[in-house]
């Protein structure tokens, strides 16, 4: 199981039975289970007319609870989360455990997004391999470590909406086109190179993940995008031609990692 911001695709969740515990986001007074009360669309919809930047929370212990208790009637366990360092949704599934008595091995992704949503499908290969829940433990610590992921911010806004960029700072990016490339650095996100354009923040994130990871023949990718299908599409064609992962996972972000990400942007993990 996991939680919400992992933005791996409705589908995938259901054939591959995966519990899903939901993140919320509050727009303009309204309180929204992620994945449940509305779609990323619509999402996307209300925060381009909000002023505000929309307030994101984890999961209460007691619906980690509820999971914890159904889940542990048919055996063991396992729960990746949001990295700890992004959110509380970590330490809630922690006290659930206590409070629950149920059999949880509990699993923190270090990432978000497609990143987290990779790991948990790894795990998901490995039961299907038979592996023990030590042995699928250990292959995703190892997994997590050789985990790359980067953001690309196509817009400041949300980051002046949530105060940490001021309004003339702002615009003044928007008028020199500044794109921001981030990293994810031990469950943190960090800053790595500002550029000028659309096309300078692709070609740098390609020349970035091709010098960490010249051949991924063996690995999946998973991109998100906040309503920029065509920038994820072609870093998927990008990285196909160049690094020929062995497969990938495309989808739209949900409201978590959508409210930070800012329109236009773009998470690839790798």
């Amino acid at each position: 199981m996991t939680d919400s911001s992992c933005d791996l695709p409705r589908g995938l969740v259901e054939r591959c039975g995966i519990t899903t515990v939901p993140l919320s986001v509050e727009i303009d007074g309204e309180v929204f289970r992620e994945g449940q009360d509305i779609t990323p669309r619509a999402f996307y919809e209300k925060m381009a007319h909000s002023t505000e930047l929309p307030k994101t929370a984890g999961p209460s212990p007691a619906a980690f609870v509820e999971a914890f208790r159904t889940l542990s009637d048919a055996g063991p366990v396992i729960c990746i989360t949001i990295s700890s360092k992004l959110s509380g949704t970590y330490e809630s599934a922690r006290l659930a455990i206590e409070l629950s008595g149920a059999d949880v091995t509990l699993f923190d992704s270090r990432t978000a997004s497609v990143g987290q949503g990779l790991q948990v499908l790894r795990a998901c290969e490995l039961d299907r391999a038979g592996r023990a829940t030590s042995e699928v433990i250990a292959e995703l610590s190892t997994y997590r470590e050789e985990m790359n992921t980067l953001i690309l911010l196509s817009t400041l806004e949300n980051i002046v909406k949530g105060g940490r960029l001021s309004r003339f700072q702002g615009n003044l990016s928007k008028a020199l086109d500044i794109r921001v490339l981030l990293h994810d650095v031990d469950g943190e996100v960090v800053l790595l190179e500002k550029v000028h354009g659309r096309k300078k923040l692709i070609g740098r994130a390609l020349q970035t993940i091709y010098g960490l990871r010249p051949d991924l023949s063996d690995r999946d990718v998973g991109i998100s995008h906040f309503n920029n299908p065509d920038d994820a599409e072609a870093l998927r064609l990008a990285l196909s031609d160049r690094c020929h992962p062995r497969g990938f996972v495309v989808n739209e972000m949900g409201p978590t990692m959508a409210t930070y990400a800012g329109e236009g942007g773009l998470i690839v993990s790798f």
